[in-house]
Formats: C-alpha cells, structure tokens, sequence
C-alpha cells in the first residue's frame, strides 16, 4: 500500500507532537524527525510536504537551530508555523526583527481569502482570531513571497509564494 508522508521538523516547540497529530487526523502519514535530520535522510522518505515548527529561539542568533537553502530544492511544499516561519524567511533573504510590541495569546488577524490555503476553508472569515506568541517577526518578506495575513502589530502574520512551494505562518490559525 502507497501512502503520502509528511515531515514535521522539529525547533524545539512544543508542539510538535499536535501538529503531527492533526496530519494523521487528516488521513496522511506524517513523521516527527529533528532539525538535524540530514537532508539525504529526508529527500530519501519522498515527503509530499514538509512542516516546521516552532521554537523557543531567534533566527538571527549564531546559536539558534538552522537548516540549509537545500532544503527548499527539493520540490514539496514547505509550511513553516512560528519559528519555522521566521527561520525560512531568514533563510530565503528576508529580514526577522525584534517586535516593538509582543503578542501573546489570541490576537485578531485579518485573512487574504484568495490564499489558497485560506480559501480552502470554505468558513472561514476575513477576520478570526489567531494564537500568537512571539518576541521576532517577519519584517522584511523574502523576494516572491506576498503577505496573506496580518495583525495590528505583527505586518507578516502568513505570507506564501508558489515559486518555491513555501507557505508562512507567524499565527496559528483557530
């Protein structure tokens, strides 16, 4: 029997484990693995997406966990939640900054419906309340990427591009 797989690399989140969960409640086979895991060992499990989660660190520190560009070469999709997200912004030539005002907790964040992802979502309104916790945001989106959701204090909430099959989370959407 075939079966998709997803990769849900881990930063340090705890939430690792929930977002794995929620794939397997969708019907796909997903795999937790370390940030560390090397690229071979990821390419070599065909994955049909890949998730990063968050973490506790700032991408633009030399101590925080990083990956390399390599990992978007490998044609899947790539959905970055939190740290994730500001790790492939950092990653891809955009700019993580310190925010002048942290969130925490539920945030409203204002949704672009003609997202792909939002859209899918055949309820979902423009405006809903997200869960925010973060001291960083996305200041500067890498090039090709456009914004599709935002706070009041955070520009960058989601932002995605087809050119390299990446999608951006600063929120986790409720």
């Amino acid at each position: 029997m075939s079966h998709q797989t997803v990769i849900v690399l881990d930063f340090g989140g705890q939430y690792n484990q929930l977002i794995a969960r929620r794939v397997r409640e969708c019907g796909v086979y997903c795999e937790v693995k370390s940030y560390k895991t090397p690229i071979e060992e990821i390419k070599a499990a065909a994955p049909a997406g890949i998730i990063f989660t968050g973490g506790p660190n700032s991408v633009y520190l030399e101590t925080s966990p990083r990956i390399g560009r390599e990992i978007f070469e490998l044609g899947v999709p790539v959905l970055g939640i939190c740290y994730g997200c500001q790790l492939m912004a950092h990653v891809l030539g955009g700019e993580v900054s310190t925010c002048i005002t942290s969130e925490y907790g539920k945030t409203e964040t204002e949704y672009d419906k003609s997202c792909v992802l939002f859209g899918a979502v055949s309820d979902m309104p423009e405006k809903a309340v997200s869960w925010m916790s973060h001291t960083d945001y996305v200041s500067k989106v890498p090039e090709g990427f456009r914004i599709t959701a935002h706070t009041a204090n955070c520009p960058a909430a989601a932002m995605k591009t087809r050119k390299r099959s990446c999608t951006l989370f600063s929120s986790t959407p409720r």
